[in-house]
């Protein structure tokens, strides 16, 4: 009788700490998404949200006043990033007007920038997921590289997570905020699974 009574508050404990995790990287990408308005912002802010996530996981607490903490250390060389990002973006950009233009050699050129572009977004993903005050965003981005090729499971998934994002965007614009700190906390499960292994 006494372990029928256990088993359920455990089930229900369990259940609210999973749903307490979802409310906060909801909360957590609605803070993602302030913190890129910036527009080079968004490496920085992508690393304070997987922080603070990292945080909750490991019941350390955090909130608002630590991700804005983590931000601003994560933006120090983080706004570099962000920049390098925009100019991959743009050069992906080129590589689709050359298909679009009928260029010969167009379509290789067109898919090998867009895989090219898709694993430096992982990349960045992996980066800013392991991202800790005084880290150098070099090194991470080095180390980061390499788990993406090595890693070609927890790639895919980020892929998919950055996917979604973009469809949820489609549908319905608002709805891509709070699936940004989702895409945050599968860039943390994704390198601590990878860490574990």
């Amino acid at each position: 009788m006494a372990e029928a009574r256990v088993k359920p508050r455990r089930e229900s404990s369990l259940y609210a700490e999973r749903l307490g995790i979802f409310a906060e990287c909801l909360l957590t990408g609605v803070w993602i998404a302030v913190a890129s308005l910036g527009v080079v912002t968004y490496p920085a802010a992508f690393a304070a949200g997987a922080r603070h996530l990292r945080r909750r996981a490991g019941h350390r607490g955090g909130g608002l006043r630590e991700f804005t903490a983590d931000f601003r250390s994560a933006l120090r060389g983080g706004w570099a990033v962000g920049v390098a990002g925009w100019v991959a973006a743009g050069l992906a950009w080129v590589d689709v007007q050359a298909v679009r233009a009928g260029l010969p050699g167009g379509p290789l050129v067109g898919a090998v920038g867009l895989f090219a572009l898709i694993g430096l977004a992982v990349a960045g993903l992996r980066a800013a997921a392991v991202w800790a005050p005084g880290e150098r965003w070099r090194v991470l981005l080095a180390g980061a590289a390499r788990r993406t090729v090595r890693d070609p499971a927890g790639s895919f998934l980020l892929v998919g997570g950055a996917v979604l994002t973009c469809c949820s965007a489609l549908l319905i614009a608002p709805l891509a905020v709070p699936v940004s700190g989702a895409v945050a906390a599968a860039a943390v499960a994704v390198e601590e699974r990878y860490r574990r292994r």
